[in-house]
């Protein structure tokens, strides 16, 4: 099957020119041929069935008929509009309002006693089913297949139908692949201008994220187009829908859940307050809206609406009025009212008086003709398919015909039309639209393996938005890099370009982190001052941590911090600090919380030590240098092995979890004392939490310890200390194997061949290196199994020492890798090139993306 070419307006036009009615499947055609007229005509011309009957502009059926079943009937709100939405269905499909009831399963009481009331109903329906047109008016037909059986009813016995589609076939124009929605939309705004919107028609999925992108650029480029924001996109409205939903919220409601609220009432709260509860933010304004919102839990709706009038100097004369019309406006605010009317107001389109001229929005789900010389489809995705009905009155292959049919036409309005489609959206295949597997000769799964053509993003140059002042200042040069900095670098530029920009909300886990980090170091300085009073410490965290606990959590938070104290306590207790602390000068040493508490100094030389190596590039601040050779650094997360550690410090490529924390404070600290073999470990203090609850937990099981040794792999593993290892420490046959042999015998295989760069253990047993430390061991063992075995042993002994350790050639390589991150970054601070969404590991991952919001869809660079 191809595609068939639909007939022109004019074509069309002079195939029905000489009947008297012309029915046609929808209106945009109609209101297409009224214009082509070019003599009086008696009447209505070209009209679609239900328009014909009713003889006045159509209506939204279902809400009306939703309206008078909620009013007549004593239906649940959910039970009428289901029931309502059944039976006009299957009106359509079957030609009688009560055509529903021939079905077991949907012949209810509920649907008895709205089949009576829509029945009774000026519905267009009911219009249509009574309706009859005249035997002797001559009649055309045009798209016969796309009517349904309820407009069927209406027809004569003798007409004449019109196929929309000739013999030949369409020749689509080529789909034009942009990079993400945003470049599409530039691309649009690129060809329209205010002189000719009304020449332009959009085509898009009116539930994607093209029509609020589509609808903003116009509206900022000051561009009209038909339609506009509906009953619920007014600001006002939503706020005020939020403003009856906080009324029963409860004291856990967050400052962010009622943001755009505040907004309205022109109240200003930091982000960082957004996940605070409400009620223990201490402003006056806060305190007024608090009152408001308890007085309208006992009110009625109309009193809400007065309430938030008053609040916010504004009126919402539309939204009293449709609360009267839902018969609500005298009732109180309580819950399952606020429920039903946000049903009703997510179910039912409100009318509202919207513009008529401009750019036509077509939604593509509704649409089959655009009577626009340009015509621009968005998107051609899976969500432009239709899903038929499950119900038993429709027949689906019925409707699949119908739908693609109507699909077709679309495909094809307008004088020139340009598909402007993603072929990779986060890096994953768009799926296009299902119809065009049957109406292309040629089955493709992504549309770049169609006829197209890829363009790169045009930006678009506008008058108006922000003003800007040309400055002429070189941009500050980066010189220095923190390993949080370079760890959301690395995963995406882009979100850390926006960590420079966006403030993000405080949150519970930071703010205990922070008080745990301050307690540690408190604790070093002064263990005598809160030794025996760790459970009034840990009230303290909670007082601070509880505006942003549900009230239900603050008794096993109390109980985290309790265990948490103490195990850091503990660990201090029996591992003091050695030494003589950090080299470096403290110069970032931020305020303590309990320094400030206990009303004590803090001023070991040892905690919370801030460096900044200008040589490498690396700045940071170390929880504790807990002895000359060894940094630690406190964890209240989950507990990470060394494997996972080092892992996720890889740098070609990165790892999808990029991590370089460890390998970083390891860089700067063998500048300090280099040629020394040096350890950084995570001292997770939660992570027996469970443990100690049931009385057991070991200190050791919260430490992960990763080990820098000063030479390269080979020069480690050729040690006398590594074959020590696989004499005494590895598994049982490498231990035998090994200890009949000598370190002579081992070094000299090390010598003549080079260990392969791998983290495969399979690959490194099948390599030179491998079947000669086999054969040599072999040779000078013995021919027997677990001689074999044990070189498999030792050559996976060998590995694990890569994968959990740091060596100078990791640190060399890391040093490399951080002079390049900042040359780059530098020059993207410069403008030489845009800060890219994806990392140096492909697409971010986006769970560590802080900014998500910032970041669209599938955009890569």
């Amino acid at each position: 099957m191809s595609l068939s070419r639909a007939k022109s307006i004019g074509a069309l036009y002079e195939e029905c020119r000489d009947f008297d009615l012309v029915l046609v499947p929808d209106a945009p055609m109609a209101s297409a041929l009224n214009r082509r007229l070019d003599q009086p005509h008696f009447g209505p011309f070209a009209i679609t069935p239900r328009r014909l009957a009713a003889r006045r502009r159509e209506q939204a059926e279902d809400r009306l008929a939703f309206l008078e079943v909620v009013r007549t009937t004593d239906l649940d709100w959910k039970e009428a509009s289901y029931a309502v939405g059944n039976i006009l269905q299957c009106w359509e499909h079957r030609g009688t309002a009560d055509a529903v009831l021939d079905y077991d399963q949907f012949a209810t009481t509920a649907t008895r006693a709205a089949v009576d009331c829509i029945a009774e109903l000026d519905t267009t329906s009911k219009r249509l089913t009574e309706f009859t047109i005249d035997a002797d008016t001559s009649v055309a037909v045009v798209g016969f297949e796309q009517f349904t059986e309820l407009e069927r009813s209406i027809l004569p016995a003798d007409y004449e139908t019109v196929d929309p589609f000739t013999e030949a076939s369409f020749d689509h124009p080529p789909f034009r692949i942009l990079d993400s929605p945003a470049a599409i939309v530039d691309a649009v705004l690129d060809t329209v201008t205010p002189a000719n919107a009304d020449d332009v028609a959009v085509v898009l999925d009116a539930a994607s994220q093209y029509s609020p992108l589509v609808e903003s650029a116009l509206e900022a480029a000051d561009i009209p187009y038909y339609g506009g924001p509906g009953f619920t996109d007014d600001a006002r409205h939503r706020a005020f829908l939020q403003f009856l939903r906080s009324a029963h919220a409860g004291r856990d409601t967050r400052v962010g859940d009622v943001r755009p609220l505040f907004t309205q009432l022109g109240i200003s709260l930091g982000v960082e307050h957004d996940k605070k509860r409400l009620s223990d933010i201490e402003r006056s304004e806060i305190d007024r809206f608090l009152r408001f919102r308890d007085e309208v839990r006992s009110g009625t709706f109309d009193a809400a609406v007065d309430a938030y009038e008053s609040l916010t100097d504004t009126t919402i004369d539309a939204f009293r009025a449709e609360l009267a019309t839902l018969g609500l406006l005298d009732d109180a605010v309580t819950e399952s009212a606020v429920d039903r009317l946000e049903f009703y107001l997510q179910s039912y389109e409100v009318p509202v008086d919207r513009e008529n001229e401009g750019v036509l929005l077509a939604d593509a789900k509704s649409a089959a003709h655009v009577d626009r010389a340009v015509v621009f489809y968005l998107g051609l995705d899976e969500g432009w398919t239709r899903s038929s009905p499950r119900r038993p009155w429709v027949d689906s292959d019925r409707e699949f015909e119908r739908n693609i049919r109507q699909f077709q036409l679309l495909l094809q309005n307008g004088v020139d039309q340009y598909y402007l489609v993603q072929d990779t959206a986060g890096g994953t295949p768009v799926t296009p639209c299902l119809y065009f597997e049957d109406l292309f000769d040629e089955a493709f799964d992504r549309f770049s393996d169609a006829a197209s053509i890829p363009h790169s993003r045009a930006f678009r140059t506008t008058e108006d938005g922000f003003e800007r002042e040309p400055l002429d200042v070189p941009a500050e040069e980066v010189t220095a890099l923190s390993q949080s900095s370079l760890n959301t670098y690395v995963n995406s530029p882009r979100d850390y370009f926006f960590s420079r920009l966006v403030d993000n909300p405080d949150e519970d886990h930071f703010r205990e982190g922070n008080l745990f980090h301050d307690f540690a170091e408190f604790y070093v300085s002064h263990p005598d001052a809160v030794r025996d009073s760790l459970d009034e410490v840990a009230a303290v965290i909670l007082d601070e941590v509880e505006p942003f606990l549900r009230g239900v959590d603050e008794e096993t938070r109390l109980t985290k911090y309790r265990i948490g104290l103490r195990t850091i306590a503990e660990f201090l207790d029996a591992n003091p600090p050695q030494g003589d602390g950090l080299a470096t000068p403290d110069s970032g040493r931020s305020e303590n919380f309990f320094a400030e508490y206990y009303d004590r100094p803090v001023d070991a030389a040892h905690t919370e030590r801030w460096f900044e190596n200008a040589d490498l590039g690396l700045k940071g601040k170390i929880d504790l240098v807990h002895g000359p050779a060894r940094l630690l650094d406190y964890k209240s997360g989950a507990k990470k092995s060394a494997y996972s550690v080092v892992k996720h410090s890889a740098l070609d490529p990165p790892s999808d979890k990029p991590n370089f924390q460890a390998l970083l404070y390891l860089a700067h600290r063998r500048t300090e004392r280099p040629n020394e073999e040096l350890r950084f470990t995570f001292f997770h203090f939660l992570e027996t939490l469970d443990d100690v609850v049931t009385g057991e937990g070991a200190l050791d099981d919260c430490l992960t310890t990763v080990t820098y040794y000063p030479a390269t792999y080979e020069e480690h593993t050729s040690s006398r200390a590594v074959f020590t290892e696989l004499r005494e420490d590895a598994a049982n046959d490498c231990t035998k194997t090994f200890s009949k042999s000598t370190y002579e015998v081992y070094r000299g295989v090390l010598d003549t061949h080079e260990i392969p760069d791998t983290r495969d253990s399979d690959e490194l047993i099948e390599s030179e290196f491998g079947e000669a430390l086999t054969e040599r061991l072999v040779a000078d063992v013995g021919n027997y199994k677990y001689v074999k075995n044990g070189c498999k042993q030792a050559l996976r002994h060998l590995l694990r020492i890569r994968k959990r350790n740091y060596f100078a050639d990791d640190v060399d390589a890391f040093e490399a890798f951080v002079r390049e991150r900042r040359s780059e970054l530098n020059a993207r601070r410069r403008g030489d090139e845009r800060f890219p969404v994806r990392g140096l590991g492909g697409d971010p991952n986006y769970r560590y993306v802080d900014n998500r919001d910032c970041i669209l869809e599938g955009e890569s660079r």
